[in-house]
């Protein structure tokens, strides 16, 4: 399903301001990240490192593991921006398999291309071979 223009807009704002609230100080790379509800909810998180890189979290994590702590369990799109990448940003492997737990391949995913408009993928697109649903297509 295309995402309306105006809420591109509305999740990249919010995007960039969490990207401004992230806790990057090793990789001086701040995440930002929205996510879009069904209700409209925007939640936002961001990037939090540690010294121990295994234990950082990334923004799009945050910001699902918050919408989740909040009772939230329907998505309709997510947003990631930093303005600290050059290049297009979008979702590690580690934030693409945790998102196909809880949203569904078709969800638009908006990534920030500084050279650019941001870019639309899905879910799917971005993570085609989830075991999980392939295994079981009944899966949340």
């Amino acid at each position: 399903m295309p995402l309306d223009p105006r809420h591109i807009e509305a999740l990249l704002t919010a995007a960039r301001t969490a990207a401004g609230l992230a806790y990057a100080p090793y990789s001086h790379i701040h995440v930002g990240a929205a996510l879009l509800c069904d209700d409209g909810t925007i939640v936002q998180g961001a990037n939090m490192e540690n010294r121990s890189y295994g234990l950082t979290v990334c923004a799009e994590r945050t910001a699902l593991f918050r919408a989740l702590l909040e009772g939230r369990r329907a998505f309709t799109a997510l947003a990631i921006y930093s303005p600290d990448v050059p290049t297009l940003l979008t979702p590690c492997g580690a934030c693409r398999q945790v998102l196909s737990e809880f949203l569904p391949p078709e969800t638009p995913i908006v990534c920030h291309d500084p050279e650019g408009e941001p870019r639309v993928f899905t879910l799917g697109e971005l993570y085609p071979h989830d075991s999980l649903r392939h295994l079981n297509p009944q899966a949340p």
